[in-house]
């Protein structure tokens, strides 16, 4: 019997059907992460399900020739496949591979107008599109980012209830320190979801099997493809350079900095030869971009560097299966991780962040005095987060917040292998609740 799992686009997709006038929903995210599933799921609470595949079915790419009205496009797709019904009010339809058809998206604010039928438009490279796609719809649709599996997401498929993740939350909340049984429960799931990261297929068969059998071959097949789609849709750029830095973010991520530096891609590698692959590789699903702060003040967005930023992993389990056959079973015994240790602990809260809605920012003088790896915000302060492999001291979250030149910070958070605990200047939390700190902080 195929697992199925739980994600939370499934709450959104019901809340957005009982809206009285919502609008079509455009759903993008990375190869793989689930869309297609979800949204073929959630159709079952319809009448009638009409789906069109633009990649599987291409003569569908002509049912807009005779223009966009609700009725030209009906038409259209009955000609084709005479036996669907489209049903006022109680039908879905779904048109997926929306990169191979962009064409479909003027359709969006005539169905809308119309409002006879709902409308779900997805895609696994809708992203390096979006621009164009996002021009000829505004105000008729709505968007919705899907990503893999978070922490949550993984809980709930081990079988973990909501009461039970709750209890997780109350903890921060309170500032109450697990106790060492829960802690370490907790963060063995933890480490089982860094190695396995959140792809829908790695996580169904550990489920199945309850063990990594054959986890790894499905991350590096997931890798692969990857590649292959640098090779399909990467236009108008060198795919060769974009498969460069798309092979070297270990590397990057191995550095003690880990910023990205064009010189560490290739022999000679200059910027303007680069131009847009860090951007497409970003706009694909496949990478995370961290921008170094100009000042560690607020506001984030426009005070930060174009120019200067770390990359990391959608997917914390591909960079596990991106490094060498032995890195599993190392990260999941603790041991032999060295540099990419604090490597894999960092992307693993980067994604977190990401799955949380944060934007990504990091902050390093240029006397590297002070380095901090993430910031986030509340209300009214500028929040330094920072992520250890270990329990060293913490020198520059504590210039950060002591100092009154960055009258911005008022307190700092630290993730880390350690209890729940407060000293009256920074909030300690193990890794494994990075995934409730947006919760914590609006309410705290």
């Amino acid at each position: 019997m195929v697992q199925e799992l739980k994600r939370k686009i499934d709450q959104f997709l019901e809340k957005w059907k009982a809206e009285p006038d919502h609008k079509p929903l455009i759903i993008k995210g990375a190869r793989q992460v689930g869309k297609t599933y979800s949204i073929e799921k959630f159709a079952k609470t319809y009448e009638s399900f009409i789906e069109v595949n633009f990649v599987t079915d291409p003569e569908f790419r002509q049912i807009f020739s005779s223009g966009f009205s609700t009725d030209a496009i009906v038409k259209e797709i009955s000609l084709r496949r005479p036996e669907l019904r489209f049903l006022p009010n109680r039908t879905l339809i779904f048109f997926d591979e929306l990169q191979a058809c962009p064409e479909a998206a003027t359709s969006l604010k005539f169905f809308k107008l119309d409002g006879r039928f709902d409308v779900i438009c997805s895609g696994s490279m809708l992203g390096v599109n979006y621009r164009d796609i996002s021009s000829v719809s505004v105000g008729y649709k709505e968007d919705y980012e899907m990503h893999s599996l978070d922490f949550e997401e993984f809980l709930w498929a081990k079988g973990y209830s909501a009461r039970q993740i709750e209890s997780m939350y109350e903890h921060m909340k309170t500032l109450t320190p697990f106790s060492e049984n829960e802690y370490n429960v907790w963060l063995s799931h933890f480490r089982d979801f860094m190695v396995l990261g959140g792809m829908p297929a790695v996580v169904r068969k550990f489920i199945e099997q309850k063990n990594f059998s054959g986890t790894l071959q499905e991350q590096r097949q997931i890798l692969a493809d990857y590649e292959e789609d640098i090779t399909k849709y990467a236009v108008g750029l060198d795919k060769g350079k974009i498969k460069n830095i798309y092979n070297h973010i270990p590397v990057f991520l191995a550095k003690e900095n880990k910023r990205f530096q064009i010189t560490k891609v290739a022999a000679g590698a200059r910027s303007r030869e680069y131009v847009g692959t860090v951007d497409w590789l970003k706009d694909a699903g496949i990478i995370n971009v961290c921008y170094n702060l100009e000042q560690p003040e607020l506001p984030l967005k426009g005070n930060y560097s174009f120019n200067e930023y770390k990359v990391y992993y959608r997917d914390t389990g591909l960079l596990i299966a991106a490094l060498d056959e032995e890195a599993q079973s190392d990260l999941r015994n603790n041991k032999n991780f060295n540099t990419y240790k604090g490597a894999v602990y960092e992307n693993a809260v980067a994604d977190a962040f990401v799955k949380s809605g944060y934007g990504l920012y990091y902050y390093k003088n240029p006397k590297s005095t002070i380095e901090m790896d993430f910031f986030v915000r509340d209300a009214d302060s500028l929040v330094p987060v920072e992520v250890k492999a270990n329990d060293k001291a913490t020198p520059s979250l504590n210039n950060l917040i002591n100092k009154e030149c960055y009258g911005d910070v008022r307190y700092g958070i630290k993730l880390c292998n350690r209890n729940v605990g407060f000293n009256g200047k920074f909030y300690t939390f193990p890794y494994f609740c990075a995934f409730l700190l947006k919760r914590f902080m609006s309410e705290k």
